[in-house]
């Protein structure tokens, strides 16, 4: 079944935890993986991370280049390399396990000196429904951080940003006609349409990803409930966290060359017109 997440109220300002420490776990899995690739140079005998570096990098200017010219696109290929990466990486964390801790007394559900808001509130709230009955309020501390919609638009957020700073750095003349383009009373339509970019980027990633979620923990739920259950969700899940990884590693595709895709639009596209 799918668990709470540790939420704490710090200036009047809910954190949530688990998203915390997992983008954390995600930056220091990528830092680790680039520091691997990078330490030992070589053009005669290049170790295996630096050939998987080299590929990363090769696939990243292959979307470039599919995308915009890539000598307009060179400047963005550290920007591609990182967000394929970590994409990926914060999509496969929530597949091999879950760290759940599970709390039945609010008095107790604190960290760091914090109450954990969405523990106790929910017990409380258990409580006046049904009193002197015990509840039990689980919470998951290990899952993809991409499975949170804060975190998706996010980096849509980021993405968007860049797209029209760049628009309007690079092509300010193209860019701002573009939206009164083919008529001046298209400009609403343009402007719609610039924000559906950011919300079905961030949306995207984000509900692919938490559906897999979702499915993994009804297949984990299933094979608790009994031998035969247990006997049926192992295949099940098995072939579900193969799938998963698949789809984690499209949605980082999707997302990174949906980003050159924008870019290309601000500083190509609008040139022409």
């Amino acid at each position: 079944m799918l668990h709470d997440s540790p939420v704490i109220n710090v200036g009047g300002l809910d954190i949530d935890l688990s998203v915390v420490l997992m983008l954390i776990v995600t930056c220091m899995i990528v830092f680790l993986i680039a520091r691997l690739a990078t330490r030992n140079l070589s053009v005669e005998n290049p170790g295996k991370m630096q050939n998987f570096m080299e590929w990363v990098v090769e696939f990243v200017q292959g979307l470039i280049s599919s995308t915009m010219d890539l000598k307009k696109g060179k400047p963005f290929l550290s920007l591609g390399t990182t967000l394929i990466l970590f994409i990926f990486v914060g999509n496969m964390l929530g597949l091999p396990f879950n760290i759940v801790t599970e709390y039945n007394d609010a008095s107790k559900a604190h960290i760091f000196g914090q109450e954990i808001v969405s523990v106790t509130e929910k017990i409380h709230a258990a409580q006046e429904r049904h009193p002197g009955e015990e509840v039990e309020v689980g919470i998951s501390w290990w899952k993809s951080p991409t499975a949170d919609p804060a975190v998706t638009m996010g980096l849509s957020a980021m993405v968007f940003v860049l797209v029209h700073f760049v628009g309007i750095t690079r092509n300010t003349k193209g860019y701002f006609k573009h939206y009164l383009q083919p008529y001046i009373f298209f400009l609403p339509i343009n402007l719609i349409e610039q924000l559906s970019k950011l919300l079905t980027l961030g949306m995207r990633l984000f509900a692919n990803i938490y559906a897999g979620e979702v499915l993994i923990s009804v297949l984990i739920a299933l094979g608790s409930s009994g031998i035969i259950g247990g006997i049926v969700s192992i295949p099940l899940l098995m072939a579900w966290q193969g799938f998963s990884i698949f789809i984690g590693s499209i949605q980082a595709f999707v997302f990174t060359i949906l980003t050159f895709v924008y870019i290309s639009q601000v500083i190509e596209t609008h040139e022409e017109h």
